[in-house]
C-alpha cells in the first residue's frame, strides 16, 4: 500500500470517528474542527460535501499540482545553463533567467534543479570558527 493511500485511510478513519461523534451530539462543530485541524466552517462544509454513502473522499489526492513546472521548461533551463552559462553561480544564473529569458521561478527551485542535475556543487561546510562553544561553569569566566 502506498504511503498516500495509507495516510488517506487514516484521515478517513479519523474523519468518520469525529463525524459520528458530532452526529451523536458528543461534539460541537467547533470541537470537531479542532480535532480535524480545520476551522469550524470548513469542517461543516467537509461533512456535508464530501460525505458519500459509506465513503469520505479527499479529491486532492492523485492530482498533479496546477503550479507544477513543465518538464520541457526545466530541460530548457538546464540546457541554457549547460551551453551558455556553464560555470556561473546560481544567483547570477537566476538573475539572468528572470531578466533575459522570462522565467518566473524562484531561486530555490532553480538551485535545487541544478543540484539534482549535477551541474552545480553544494557549498562546503564552514569550519569550526563560528560554531557555538560550550558554556563555562561560572558566570563571567570569558569576560575580558
Amino acid at each position: 500500500m502506498k504511503l498516500t493511500a495509507w495516510l488517506q485511510d487514516r484521515r478517513t478513519q479519523k474523519f468518520r470517528d469525529v463525524l459520528s461523534r458530532w452526529n451523536g451530539g458528543d461534539l460541537s462543530m467547533m470541537e470537531a474542527g479542532e480535532l480535524l485541524g480545520m476551522s469550524e466552517r470548513h469542517s461543516g462544509a467537509t461533512a456535508t460535501v464530501t460525505k458519500r454513502p459509506g465513503k469520505v473522499v479527499d479529491h486532492r489526492l492523485g492530482k498533479i499540482s496546477t503550479r507544477r513546472v513543465p518538464a520541457e521548461a526545466i530541460e530548457e533551463m538546464l540546457e541554457l545553463y549547460r551551453h551558455r552559462y556553464l560555470g556561473w553561480n546560481v544567483k547570477h544564473f537566476h538573475e539572468h533567467l528572470l531578466r533575459d529569458h522570462d522565467f518566473s521561478w524562484g531561486y530555490t527551485f532553480i538551485s535545487t534543479q541544478l543540484h539534482a542535475a549535477g551541474l552545480v556543487e553544494r557549498a562546503k561546510r564552514r569550519g569550526a570558527h563560528r560554531r557555538k562553544r560550550e558554556r563555562k561553569p561560572c558566570e563571567g569566566m570569558m569576560l575580558h
